[in-house]
């Protein structure tokens, strides 16, 4: 299904992203990784080698998704490397470890910044693309957090469910002119995310959260990920850990997960 299709992974440098374009390269995709550490990208441009894939067909291209200002420019290289883009994977975000009453608005808009309108503002900027090509795959990381809130996680929450809503309407909007969408929601999965979380006040939280470092393995966790693509999901759950069950106990007794993530609180 991917052998030579063109794939652009935002946030690439590490954990989730750094997973799935391991995983893309031993299936023959061209690959597009970004995010703001071009040392990183390289360090992953070579593991994707090792993982099977050529170098030619991995294009390091170095993005801040919060600069607007560039994307048009990152658009028109990603799509003038091979000439199209097939898979535009928006991976890039931070997260939170705060409680609202200590989170700065500053703070709060930073999140935004990062986990929402970079998302958008990159998606809107390949859209076009797509729809020219007549076909096309937007997919999106959002997170449990996206369906769930949890305690010291308001603004991430905030932020992953306004990625869920957004790309829930694009589906409608862009289904008949062959592009699809697909949000993933992973529950916790051994990454760097909470070490780079940020406090109340910006600054980096810097610490291995405990359920974080009893999660699944990211590369266990891109298996799944790339499985559900290839069968087509609108929706990707992925996970090991009890939050995946709050899925189901919050879709059928909203109520009582309440009073449990309360409690957890």
């Amino acid at each position: 299904m991917f052998k030579d299709k063109v794939v652009w992974i935002t946030g690439a440098s590490s954990g989730i992203g750094e997973a799935i374009a391991i995983e893309m390269a031993g299936k023959g995709a061209r690959l597009i990784v970004s995010a703001r550490r071009q040392p990183e990208l390289e360090r992953v441009k070579a593991a994707c080698v090792s993982a099977g894939a050529s170098a030619e067909n991995i294009l390091v291209l170095t993005l801040d998704v919060t600069d607007e200002a560039a994307m048009p420019g990152a658009v028109k290289t990603a799509q003038g490397q091979w000439g199209r883009i097939d898979m535009l994977l928006n991976n890039a975000g931070i997260s939170q470890r705060s409680l609202c009453v200590d989170t700065d608005m500053a703070t709060y808009r930073k999140l935004f910044d990062v986990d929402v309108f970079g998302q958008i503002a990159l998606t809107k900027a390949v859209l076009p693309v797509m729809i020219g090509q007549g076909s096309g795959h937007m997919a999106v990381t959002a997170s449990v957090a996206g369906k769930i809130g949890a305690s010291k996680r308001t603004g991430y929450c905030a932020a992953k469910h306004a990625m869920m809503g957004f790309f829930d309407a694009l589906r409608t909007e862009v289904a008949r002119q062959g592009i699809k969408v697909t949000t993933i929601t992973p529950g916790f999965i051994r990454t760097a995310v909470s070490e780079n979380a940020l406090n109340g006040d910006g600054s980096t939280f810097g610490e291995m959260d405990k359920n974080i470092a009893g999660g699944m393995d990211a590369t266990k966790c891109a298996k799944v990920i790339v499985r559900g693509f290839e069968k087509g999901k609108y929706e990707i759950p992925v996970g090991e850990g009890i939050e995946m069950k709050a899925l189901l106990i919050k879709r059928f007794f909203p109520n009582r997960l309440f009073k449990i993530v309360e409690r957890i609180g």
